[in-house]
């Protein structure tokens, strides 16, 4: 399969947030735990600009406990601040205040030293489609300040929002990058959601995820489904597809309503904690 999803309103997008960079001191880049890698858009280096940078690690409550904890000591290696969260729950949001505060503490030194009090911290939202930023945003503020959507382009504009005397938000909505030099992170992107499924072969995708998971989660599977082992990506689809009640008119297997089937059991947790990458493939 080929995996590449840019829409024309990506492109506007990038060129807004080249403009607001200029507006903000801290940029909070959301990455999906299970991708660390593929989930973070390149472009968000380059357009950085020497800002203060903290990495939220979200939905990681879907990820391997251990690489979670990889991914953390690798980017805080890189200088980065860095925290893993589930960004539904509230608890996880004094951590992540925490990091907001650490990460521009050189800032707050300057304006104190300059005599400038009480000038809240203005931080960029970014991150990739469907990684959950609307849901931060409106768990972090307490209330529900931005829209959400289990598929990607919700947030089609940008918006601010004001938590609190210390902290302002600037929402903006989730951008790719127009393309992928490695198949494998679009592919990793797909698997997730944050492309458009309508766009893909939603067969070949679960096809090579079964491929996937049985090299690097062999029981995931298995313990989920009464299918066999040591089947072929093929024989596990069909055995899914016959558990499932995945079946047309004439006994004949709906291979796609199984592979949708299939995809959602992963998106949710459902086969269980699984990172697709480790940072020593980086």
């Amino acid at each position: 399969m080929d995996f590449q999803w840019y829409p024309g309103h990506m492109a506007k997008a990038k060129r807004q947030m080249q403009e607001d960079l200029k507006l903000i001191d801290l940029i909070i880049e959301l990455a999906d735990a299970r991708i660390p890698n593929a989930s973070r858009n390149p472009d968000i280096d380059s357009l950085a600009n020497n800002k203060a940078r903290l990495i939220l690690l979200n939905k990681a409550d879907l990820a391997d406990p251990e690489k979670n904890r990889l991914w953390t000591e690798h980017y805080k290696n890189l200088g980065y601040e860095t925290v893993c969260l589930d960004s539904r729950k509230k608890n996880a949001m004094k951590q992540v205040l925490a990091s907001v505060m650490e990460s521009c503490s050189a800032k707050l030194e300057r304006d104190r030293k300059r005599g400038i009090k009480n000038r809240p911290i203005r931080a960029m939202v970014v991150g990739i489609p469907n990684v959950g930023k609307s849901t931060f945003i409106n768990t972090f503020a307490g209330r529900a300040v931005a829209k959400t959507g289990n598929r990607p382009g919700v947030t089609k504009g940008k918006q601010w929002i004001r938590l609190n005397k210390n902290v302002e938000l600037l929402d903006t909505p989730g951008i790719l990058w127009p393309k992928f030099e490695d198949q494998t992170v679009g592919l990793h992107l797909a698997l997730i959601g944050s492309m458009n499924d309508q766009i893909l072969s939603v067969t070949d995708l679960a096809l090579e995820m079964i491929e996937l998971l049985q090299t690097l989660y062999p029981d995931a599977i298995t313990g989920y489904y009464p299918v066999s082992a040591d089947g072929t990506p093929v024989s596990t689809l069909e055995e899914i597809a016959k558990c499932r009640n995945c079946i047309k008119k004439g006994a004949e297997i709906d291979y796609e309503k199984a592979a949708s089937l299939l995809l959602d059991d992963f998106r949710s947790g459902k086969l269980g904690q699984i990172s697709l990458e480790t940072p020593e493939q980086v």
